[in-house]
């Protein structure tokens, strides 16, 4: 297979690149994360989930996994910022009666103190003493995370000289500000897991997607990388990175 058929075909994948909610379906199959990972976010969630609970889904992207849980939409709100999914929710969420508002700021999420007994969290932004305020006294906070390590060796393989961007993430430090802000942790727990691709086109949708851990990636400026991620494939049926997440249950004391 030629150079130049490779670069031709893999600029398709950069010009396709966008998803419309949270959705990586484009490659399913040609990749795998989080299939291993020593907890089940869903599973954590429903575990503490009442139906007479008021819940809050902060950066709720879609709104996906938030319908997903069936919770009565009366006891139900969810915020998003990033623009073409605050058009979707707005669309989705608010005929069925979720209370749904937008928001990219994290320190000053628009609803009252104490409004909600469980605010949920899944690769959001987040400030401990502003989720603090919101919730009422022995509410929780579930959160998944992904931490400051995350793709870095893959990073590293197309952008080596590119800065770890969102230090501070990890278990060790973010917990220590739930217990400044008031809160007890109910669960702590840290995990680096392999994140796969199968062909190289996959990686650079993803590395598109992707855009703040990959920033100025393109496959003009990565070209000659890319092949040698090729011939690894070629090699060796497909190139292995790392993601790394943390899992935080937080309640109000």
């Amino acid at each position: 297979m030629n150079k130049e058929y490779l670069k031709k075909i893999w600029k398709q994948e950069e010009e396709v690149a966008h998803i419309h909610g949270w959705d990586f379906s484009h490659i399913y199959g040609r990749y795998e994360e989080e299939n291993d990972l020593p907890w089940d976010y869903e599973k954590i969630v429903r575990r503490y989930l009442k139906r007479d609970l008021s819940i809050m889904d902060y950066d709720t992207g879609g709104g996906e996994f938030l319908l997903s849980l069936n919770h009565p939409y009366s006891r139900t709100a969810a915020t998003e910022g990033y623009p073409p999914n605050v058009g979707l929710c707005s669309e989705k969420l608010l005929p069925l009666g979720i209370n749904f508002k937008e928001c990219s700021d994290p320190s000053q999420i628009p609803f009252e103190d104490e409004s909600f007994d469980l605010v949920i969290n899944r690769h959001g932004d987040f400030d401990a003493r502003e989720l603090h305020r919101l919730l009422r006294r022995k509410g929780l906070f579930i959160t998944e995370q992904v931490g400051e390590d995350n793709d870095r060796d893959l990073v590293e393989m197309v952008l080596p000289k590119v800065d770890k961007k969102f230090q501070h993430l990890n278990l060790t430090e973010q917990r220590k500000h739930f217990e400044d802000a008031g809160f007890e942790i109910v669960q702590a727990e840290e995990a680096y897991r392999p994140i796969i691709f199968y062909d190289i086109g996959a990686f650079v949708w993803f590395a598109h997607i992707i855009e703040w851990e990959f920033p100025g990636f393109s496959v003009d400026k990565c070209f000659e990388k890319l092949l040698k991620m090729h011939e690894m494939i070629d090699k060796d049926g497909r190139i292995a990175g790392t993601i790394h997440r943390y899992l935080i249950v937080a309640k109000k004391v």
